[in-house]
């Protein structure tokens, strides 16, 4: 009984924030698309810096899971923190960009664009799902409840990884039709 009260305990705990979290960040992000700050030049330059924001979460999250392999639990900590922060980076540079600038047009052609809208449309629902994944994760983590903490990082990982290298694959496809 002792062991299912560690294991609920810190659960319930931040249960709620898991939960206000996971919908209150896509429900926010898609009602900010809708909005366009008036006056504020588009702000173009940030694509690539949150396209190459991805890109450097894709290799922390590879080089935290050599880390933890090699039971290097402190680096392992240090790299998920910070690929769990360049992703609210990400986030804040991604609904910048889109307050400021229409979307642009994917402009390929024939099976080019359906592997593109593909990428897009998986790139997009997970990176919904992931939300409270890497929370659920993250806390079973500080609560030391590593067993548990393994289960889902087993889920979560290759989903979030997926998601980082595919935000690098769409910017690359994407953007010879941004407009200049």
């Amino acid at each position: 009984m002792e062991k299912n009260k560690q294991t609920i305990a810190p659960s319930l705990k931040y249960k709620k924030w898991i939960i206000l979290l996971s919908v209150a960040i896509p429900v926010a992000v898609a009602i900010l698309f809708g909005i366009r700050i008036p006056n504020v030049a588009p702000l173009t330059f940030l694509p690539p810096i949150y396209a190459s924001i991805n890109g450097i979460t894709a290799i922390l999250l590879i080089f935290a899971l050599v880390s933890i392999k090699q039971k290097n639990i402190i680096l392992h900590e240090r790299l998920m923190k910070s690929a769990i922060a360049l992703s609210v980076v990400f986030l804040g540079m991604y609904v910048a960009y889109h307050m400021t600038s229409n979307s642009t047009p994917y402009g390929g052609e024939g099976l080019i664009r359906n592997i593109y809208f593909f990428i897009l449309i998986t790139h997009i629902i997970l990176s919904i799902g992931i939300i409270p994944m890497v929370l659920i994760t993250y806390v079973r983590a500080i609560s030391k409840l590593f067993k548990d903490h393994k289960k889902i990082a087993r889920i979560t990982y290759p989903i979030w990884l997926y998601i980082a290298v595919t935000g690098v694959v769409v910017y690359l496809m994407i953007s010879p039709y941004y407009v200049k």
